[in-house]
């Protein structure tokens, strides 16, 4: 959806992420659905949590969507933009209802987990390429993607494909895979995330999520399979994550670097030289750097990987090194499963720099609990 020009647009925007809100109901206290007597109101999105926790960072973010002409289409535009989103580009359904859903209290790998959506049909499953205006999705330095957009409707899968194809003046495309099995009504969801990751430049992927769609083992195997992304981010649960760098990707020159220059490895980072031949699918040379997660005290396992992600992006348009990157990434995962939402406040950017830069063994000793980040001058804690 390039210009009618054809020209790239100035950016005026850090951050375009689009895809569905609902409406989210947390239950009162832990148990069956059934017996949960009582809920609270909440948003809850991929592409919505991003968005909020790059505002509440000091990023300038717009969220592009479709909601209902409905009191909750109402709640999601007024929650959001209190984040400091901006939401000009939401669409108003008037056929069409704003999606909700309900949820237990326990964590969303946990057998006993339920989640019910209400959101056949809704107003967010009618983007496609003639209702999402391309001005909506013009002058941003990152669009922001994920895969659930893609599995809410044949159109919304259409206009996944064409913002992720290859076109001149694009944005950095962005794209968290989010797999989401039971969104999708046949069995065709692993294939076409796979093709959509191969059009974007940065991509998130979980170790889990990989084998259980594509039944691949460790983040070699997910490297091979997706040799394209000049970034890929694989995120490995509480044991940590790692990137893979292609090294002169053109790419990488589109995004800002005051750490060390691009295809530069960063020398504090484990990293190590993977050949185009070892790779097997002719990529180019990586730089793969891993950074392990702080431990952390899970209020609620839910919304981290959105706010790694957006921690990730935060740190990609300060123009920091990958190491840092991804500790911002972690950082920001802390921040939202030590709050009972999807969306946690992050630490202030002076606090947050502060951990990043401390070295590796007092980072391996961090513990962060519940109100860590409203800490000023909280100490690491350590064993």
């Amino acid at each position: 959806m390039s210009s009618p020009t054809g020209t790239a647009t100035v950016a005026t925007t850090d951050v375009i992420c689009l895809g569905e809100s609902m409406v989210t109901f947390l239950p009162s206290r832990p148990g069956r659905l059934a017996d949960v007597p009582s809920f609270a109101r909440a948003i809850g999105g991929a592409e919505s949590n991003v968005a909020c926790a790059l505002a509440a960072a000091g990023h300038r973010v717009r969220w592009v969507s479709r909601v209902g002409r409905d009191g909750f289409g109402d709640h999601l535009i007024e929650a959001i933009s209190s984040y400091g989103v901006d939401t000009s580009a939401v669409g108003r359904d008037p056929r069409r209802p704003t999606g909700i859903y309900f949820r237990t209290a326990t964590d969303r790998s946990a057998a006993s987990h339920e989640v019910v959506y209400y959101r056949a049909g809704s107003a967010a499953s009618a983007m496609s390429p003639a209702t999402v205006p391309a001005a909506d999705l013009s002058g941003a330095r990152v669009l922001h993607l994920s895969g659930i957009t893609a599995a809410l409707s044949d159109d919304c899968l259409a206009l996944m494909r064409e913002l992720t194809a290859p076109r001149s003046g694009r944005p950095l495309i962005s794209f968290d895979i989010n797999h989401r099995p039971g969104l999708w009504a046949d069995d065709r969801g692993a294939e076409v995330l796979l093709e959509l990751a191969r059009g974007a430049d940065l991509v998130f992927v979980g170790e889990d999520e990989a084998e259980h769609a594509w039944g691949l083992r460790g983040a070699r195997a997910i490297r091979d399979e997706l040799p394209q992304p000049a970034l890929l981010v694989v995120k490995q649960g509480g044991k940590g994550a790692a990137v893979f760098a292609a090294e002169g990707d053109d790419r990488l020159a589109s995004i800002p670097a005051s750490g060390p220059e691009p295809g530069r490895k960063n020398p504090t980072a484990l990293a190590f030289d993977v050949t185009a031949a070892e790779q097997g699918r002719g990529s180019p040379v990586d730089s793969v750097t891993f950074v392990p997660a702080p431990r952390v005290e899970i209020v609620a396992a839910v919304g981290a990987g959105d706010a790694f992600a957006a921690g990730f992006l935060s740190a990609t348009l300060r123009g920091l090194p990958i190491k840092d990157r991804i500790r911002h990434g972690h950082l920001m995962a802390a921040a939202a499963l030590t709050v009972p939402g999807d969306v946690g406040q992050p630490p202030a950017t002076a606090r947050a720099d502060a951990l990043v830069a401390l070295d590796d063994a007092d980072w391996e000793r961090l513990r962060l609990g519940p109100g860590w980040t409203s800490a000023v001058d909280e100490e690491v804690r350590t064993p």
